[in-house]
């Protein structure tokens, strides 16, 4: 198996007591491809100006990865089949709950995509859903956490019956 990394970066500022739990928590994603992201608690967590509301929290970050990791399947299994995707758009959204035990986890994440198919071979209906099933099937993100995964696709384009 490959390995996948990521670097995450913190320092403390210099006025920061740190002990008083008055300090920032932005912080820098960087990638092994050369991105770097400005990443901080959520700003749902942690109040202002403890957080930097435009970096991406780690819960949203695990949204993004399920969202990505499914749309990335399903293109593939799209393309296989012979269907031409135009565009796939997703507001993938996460909703944070409390097990038994009083702690935080994601709950439930629900993909929205969006799919615009085009071309002489068109998905019907089934073969939408077939495809969305079979790209959540291979998601290892997916297969990775204990979070329920809903897809609610749209798709235009399909073809009739």
């Amino acid at each position: 198996m490959s390995p996948y990394t990521a670097a995450v970066r913190w320092r403390r500022k210099p006025e920061e007591r740190f002990v008083d739990g008055r300090y920032g928590r932005g912080h820098e994603w960087a990638f092994d491809g050369g991105a770097t992201v400005i990443a901080s608690a959520s700003p749902h967590v942690v109040p202002l100006p403890f957080t930097v509301p435009a970096g991406v929290d780690p819960e949203e970050a695990l949204v993004a990865s399920l969202a990505s990791c499914h749309m990335l399947f399903f293109l593939d299994f799209a393309r296989r089949a012979g269907f031409v995707v135009d565009t796939y758009d997703d507001d993938a959204e996460g909703v944070m709950a409390t097990d038994p035990d009083g702690r935080a986890w994601m709950a439930r994440v629900t993909l929205k995509p969006r799919v615009v198919f085009a071309g002489d071979k068109r998905p019907r209906r089934a073969d939408a859903d077939a495809l969305h099933h079979r790209a959540h099937e291979a998601c290892y993100i997916a297969n990775s956490v204990r979070s329920e995964v809903r897809v609610e696709g749209r798709e235009e384009g399909l073809a009739e019956g």
